[in-house]
C-alpha cells in the first residue's frame, strides 16, 4: 500500500491509494485515500501507525480479525481507529498490515500485528480519536478521509 504522496491530492489518479499524517504538538491529522471505502479505512490505520512507529521491514507475529457492525462511514472510521488504540493500550499490539472488506454494511478487518516492544517508537502513541472535523466519503478519485487523533 502507498504512503505519503505529499501532493495535497494534486495529480492523484483514480484508483490510487495512500495516506499521510500531519503532526502537530497536540494532535495528529491523518489523511487517507483509496479506490473504495474499505481500502481507505485500512490506509487510515496505516497512517495512524506510521505517526508513532516505524513498521517497515517488521514481520507480523500474529493475525487477528475484527468485525465492526453496520454503522455510518464516520462511525466505522472512528470505531476502527479506536480498536487500534485499544489493542495498543491493552495488548501492546501494533498492526503492520491491514485488510478490510465490507460485510453487511459493517466491516471485516484482518490485522497482521506485532508487539509494540518489537518496533521502533518514533513519536507519541495515539490515545483517542477526535470527532471534530472527521470526514470520510467518495470523491472524484475514489474515497478519502481525514481525522484527528490525540497523542
Amino acid at each position: 500500500m502507498g504512503g505519503d504522496r505529499g501532493d495535497d491530492g494534486q495529480g492523484r489518479q483514480a484508483g490510487e491509494c495512500g495516506h499521510r499524517a500531519v503532526p502537530h504538538p497536540e494532535y495528529i491529522r491523518i489523511e487517507a485515500w483509496a479506490a473504495c471505502r474499505e481500502h481507505c479505512l485500512a490506509e487510515a490505520v496505516l497512517a495512524m501507525v506510521e505517526c508513532f512507529t516505524d513498521v517497515s521491514g517488521v514481520r507480523p507475529t500474529a493475525v487477528d480479525r475484527v468485525r465492526l457492525a453496520e454503522a455510518s462511514d464516520d462511525d466505522l472510521l472512528a470505531s476502527l481507529l479506536d480498536e487500534i488504540i485499544f489493542r495498543l493500550e491493552e495488548y501492546g499490539q501494533v498492526p503492520v498490515d491491514v485488510e478490510a472488506d465490507e460485510a453487511d454494511g459493517g466491516l471485516d478487518v484482518r490485522l497482521a500485528v506485532t508487539g509494540l516492544a518489537d518496533v521502533e517508537i518514533t513519536g507519541a502513541v495515539p490515545t483517542a480519536v477526535v470527532w471534530n472535523e472527521m470526514r470520510i466519503g467518495p470523491g472524484p478519485y475514489g474515497w478519502s478521509c481525514e481525522v484527528t487523533v490525540d497523542a
